[in-house]
């Protein structure tokens, strides 16, 4: 079995968890993918099988669509739902004032990544250091956000869709919302629905994978 493979990642598991079930449910040893998701997140993961496992590099430099939630009000220490909440402020934004923070994140920003980010730091993923209560200084980067649109808003919850170029982190990107609008903000959803043209309404739910599951063609990037 060669070629690759389109899941949609339930709630709750690593993305290493996706390999092992895979690897369970279909056979096949080699088995990689191009581009983790956080356990909290869900949706499109681009699995490649054999010999397409060389060409994670490029499937993973493809931009990204997200559909995210953010809560605001407070901070989190991860940027997400797991961490421990530190709350800022209980002032209500406006529709109008959103928009506007929004705005600001349009088109190339900079970017300082979580720490309890996969980036390795020293030769050791982030969030390990992070873990340990080691600390680290975390490398800004320059990302490039191509759509940024307002969904839905019903305070505290607010609801957006996103286009981003790869190595975006959106819980960073909801930490900087949350500064714009002085009210604090964490990632409390996340679902990524496409990497490139791959969709997430072409995957196929993880505990519906078997060894007759058909693989896609590489494509070159």
């Amino acid at each position: 079995m060669n070629g690759l493979f389109l899941v949609d990642k339930p709630l709750g598991i690593t993305s290493f968890d996706v390999i092992r079930r895979l690897r369970r449910q279909t056979g096949v040893r080699k088995i990689g993918h191009a581009g983790t998701l956080d356990p909290l997140a869900t949706g499109l993961m681009l699995m490649l099988f054999g010999t397409a496992c060389k060409q994670a590099m490029s499937l993973t430099k493809l931009d990204k669509r997200y559909s995210a939630e953010l809560t605001l009000g407070a901070n989190s220490t991860t940027g997400d739902a797991e961490g421990k909440k530190l709350s800022v402020s209980d002032r209500v934004p406006t529709k109008d004032e959103i928009v506007a923070a929004l705005d600001q994140f349009h088109g190339e920003i900079t970017q300082i990544p979580s720490i309890y980010s996969a980036i390795k730091i020293n030769g050791q993923e982030a969030y390990k250091h992070a873990r340990a209560g080691r600390k680290v200084e975390m490398p800004s980067r320059q990302v490039t956000v191509y759509e940024l649109e307002l969904i839905s808003y019903d305070y505290p919850i607010l609801k957006l869709e996103t286009k981003v170029s790869s190595g975006t982190y959106i819980r960073s990107l909801a930490e900087d919302i949350g500064n714009v609008l002085q009210t604090g903000a964490y990632l409390s959803g996340l679902v990524r629905t496409e990497v490139g043209e791959y969709k997430l309404s072409e995957a196929i739910q993880l505990d519906k994978c078997d060894e007759q599951t058909a693989l896609l063609e590489v494509r070159a990037h």
